[in-house]
């Protein structure tokens, strides 16, 4: 680049002042939201795919009866065709961890009471399920078990290692490291030779398949591997299709709303860079016209004004990345949080800036590149006076023909600005409309979250919880002394006290959380998708996602175990909202399940509907100190799921709504600037500077009101697929109007809304506008 066009360049970015500004904003803004926007969709897709690879997972965990089959069957069957690899079969048994409500004073190691599978395996490594040992080691003697924990739960491994763990009918086992499978293959694992004191009851398999991207492949597999085996063999199989519905259901629920926010911020900033870079470089025509007529080559005119943009677009480019970078790894803390249960950390990816980082130069360069051809073409007086005013057909015409109604003078004028130069108004049209579309989505989706929770919450506001950690004292009264206290309390309305136990069910690998619930239970019923509430001991209510994991139906019988003791209930009812290893049953399925065992052993806390103007926090309080054991606290309005769904979307539609009114602001600036001597003149024959405000204002939100009508109805239809494809990602069903949530009132604001970002955007150049004088437009003249 010659010394010429280096010092042209510079100079014309220090000259103008105002156009480099709003390039580098523009630039930033955008760049911001895309990174923000590339980053949630990097970390939404895949993070459980290449963890899974990582760990080599096992595509179907099968267990087999080993009083039908053999170990040497099973081997031989791991070779059949369409198996790439296979480990196994190693000894399984399940045992019940018995409930506790003390803190181990005698220094055992108290896991969460309910069923665990044990596997015998002598290392964590292999061609299948690699486990990951992320705290102490693996079992290598005997007496030592390694415990199934996420990683990362550092309050596990600090309170477990080297601390015994008594099970029934099992000798002690010291903890001696944590470990997790991603294929969730066992809650424990201990060498081979220990299995025989845990009186094992299974054969475990691991199988890789050739292929098994969808569920119809991992079936297929599972049929290949047990065709040649004695009927009755499979006792129950896992998919890894399963275990990933499970694991990032939640972040799938994510996807296709930032699927969606992530094009319309793509779109919406490619326009207004475009806009903005192609604007700048014609209203710089008549600087063109004098560069070529001082005798700069039409080759150098070019290098001048694409430096001239590239210079702000590229420093707002590096900016806008850093701010998106720390933006959105907050909001990735924020929307994940508590969906990856610590096997994988959402991270802002690397190719969402540098994507950014390379990609919006290329947008900027690309954007001007036409217009700056265009000059290359044009002769030195053309240039010239190419960069004056518009000429005097289109806009003049329509404001001649505006000029016949009753309407203002002012605002006559002002909705005939648009149409002087269509091609800049139709894009900073088509961002606005894509801008309300945003606003929209973002409103419905608001609505549709709220009337979910509507629809889900319980009528309980205050839950005591039964101690709170190992630091907590325990309480001292009895489980009915605590319910009497509860019961008597001024404010008190209804209570049920609940027990989460963990129970097996027969034919299933992993234990599934049965809530049993004893008292006014009926606090606790939520929305039902299918059937009816439970009223028996021989029934139970579950969620849409259980009923798809399991394969049953509303109607089917199910055998729960429980420490060896079996209880078959019939789902009677499908809740709108559930956990797929989750169930809901009374009290007295409980006592059928654990007879020798005071039931109430079980409870760990106690729900409380208040009385109407009740003070929940001054009731927790008076709960607090008639039993200092529990832990009261206010139940919330919504998960962390859709609070952070709601506040992602916003931060979203925040940003591109911010891009959309500096597009507006960059659209009135030149538009104005082209004007000058038309406002000069204008103000000569008495047209006040609030009649020149108005008029500057009015060309714009005529604009943006086309934008509302244009993009409501766009911003309802996205909403539309993306609400029942979030709820399909979570396998839950949508309640009663949870698509219905558009009101006419709300409507006509929303209409309103691309008139209020055309005015914002519009209101500072219009007031700049209407304070030039005629001295000073005829000076520059």
């Amino acid at each position: 680049m010659s010394g010429a066009v280096w010092r042209a360049s510079r100079a014309a970015v220090r000259r103008r002042r105002v156009q480099t500004f709003v390039i580098g904003l523009v630039v930033l803004t955008s760049t911001v939201a895309l990174v923000v926007a590339l980053g949630l969709l990097a970390a939404a897709s895949g993070p459980f795919d290449r963890t899974f690879d990582r760990q080599r997972g096992a595509h179907l965990a099968a267990t087999f009866d080993p009083a039908v089959t053999t170990a040497e069957q099973l081997t031989r069957a791991a070779h059949r065709p369409g198996v790439t690899a296979a480990a196994g079969p190693f000894a399984q048994t399940v045992v019940t961890v018995p409930p506790h409500l003390d803190t181990a004073a005698d220094g055992d190691y108290h896991p969460p009471p309910g069923p665990v599978t044990v596997v015998g395996r002598a290392d964590p490594g292999g061609p299948v399920d690699r486990v990951d040992v992320w705290s102490g080691r693996w079992a290598t003697g005997p007496g030592e078990i390694v415990l199934m924990r996420p990683p990362g739960q550092t309050w596990a491994a600090a309170e477990g290692i080297g601390r015994r763990l008594t099970l029934p009918g099992a000798p002690p086992l010291t903890v001696v490291g944590f470990a997790s499978s991603l294929s969730q293959t066992a809650g424990a694992w201990v060498r081979p030779d220990q299995m025989p004191a845990l009186h094992p009851t299974a054969l475990q398999m691991l199988y890789r398949f050739d292929h098994a991207g969808t569920g119809a492949e991992v079936d297929e597999g599972r049929t290949t591997v047990t065709a040649d085996l004695p009927t009755g063999a499979l006792l129950g199989s896992l998919s890894y299709l399963t275990v990933k519905q499970d694991m990032t259901g939640t972040a799938n629920a994510y996807l296709p709303f930032l699927t969606a926010f992530g094009v319309l911020g793509l779109v919406v900033a490619v326009l207004i860079v475009a806009n903005v870079v192609s604007g700048a470089v014609v209203s710089g025509f008549r600087h063109i016209g004098v560069l070529k007529a001082i005798g700069f080559t039409p080759g150098q005119v070019v290098s001048v004004h694409l430096v001239m943009v590239l210079v702000p677009g590229t420093v707002g480019c590096v900016l806008g990345t850093v701010l998106g970078d720390l933006a959105a790894r907050p909001m990735l803390r924020t929307v994940f949080m508590g969906f990856d249960n610590g096997y994988f950390e959402a991270t802002l990816s690397p190719w969402a800036e540098v994507l950014t980082l390379l990609g919006m130069p290329v947008v900027v360069l690309l954007a001007a590149l036409g217009p700056a051809l265009r000059a290359h073409r044009l002769p030195a007086a053309r240039a010239i006076s190419a960069g004056s005013a518009p000429g005097t057909g289109r806009g003049l015409r329509v404001q001649r023909r505006l000029g016949g109604t009753r309407l203002p003078r002012a605002v006559s004028l002002g909705l005939g600005l648009p149409f002087a130069r269509p091609g800049r108004t139709v894009m900073t049209l088509t961002a606005l409309i894509l801008g309300v579309t945003t606003v929209t989505v973002a409103t419905g989706l608001s609505a549709s979250v709220g009337a979910f929770l509507d629809a889900t919450g319980s009528a309980y506001q205050s839950v005591s919880y039964v101690g709170d950690g190992a630091s907590t004292t325990p309480p001292t009264d009895t489980d009915a002394e605590i319910e009497a206290k509860l019961r008597a309390l001024p404010g008190t309305a209804r209570l049920a006290a609940a027990a989460p136990v963990r129970v097996h069910l027969a034919g299933a690998p992993q234990p599934l959380r049965a809530w049993f619930l004893r008292g006014d239970r009926e606090i606790a019923r939520s929305a039902l998708a299918a059937g009816r509430w439970y009223s028996g001991p021989d029934e139970a209510v579950v969620g849409a996602p259980f009923l798809k994991k399991h394969g049953v139906r509303v109607g089917d019988r199910l055998t729960l175990d429980l420490d060896g003791r079996q209880h078959t209930v019939t789902v009677v009812g499908e809740t709108v909202a559930g956990d797929s290893d989750g169930l809901t049953a009374p009290w007295e399925t409980l006592a059928a399940l654990a007879p020798d065992l005071p039931a109430t052993r079980y409870v760990n806390q106690y729900w409380v509907q208040v009385a109407p103007g009740t003070d929940v926090g001054a009731y927790n309080a008076a709960v607090k100190a008639a039993e200092p054991g529990l832990q009261p606290t206010v139940t919330g309005d919504g998960t962390s799921v859709t609070v952070s769904i709601v506040g992602s979307a916003t931060v979203l539609t925040l940003l591109l709504a911010a891009v959309a009114a500096l597009g507006v602001f960059n659209t009135t600036v030149l538009n104005t600037r082209e004007r000058r001597r038309d406002l000069g003149m204008l103000k000569s024959i008495g047209m006040t500077p609030r009649q020149v405000t108005v008029m500057v204002v009015t060309s714009m939100a005529a604009v943006g009101v086309a934008g509302g009508l244009l993009g409501v109805p766009l911003g309802i239809a996205v909403h539309r697929l993306v609400v029942p494809a979030m709820a399909d990602a979570m396998d839950t069903t949508l309640p009663a109007g949870a698509l219905d949530v558009w009101h006419p009132s709300a409507l006509a604001l929303l209409v309103l809304a691309g008139t209020a970002i055309a005015v914002l955007g519009t209101l500072v150049p219009a007031r700049s506008a209407a304070r030039l004088t005629i001295a000073e437009v005829l000076h520059n003249e």
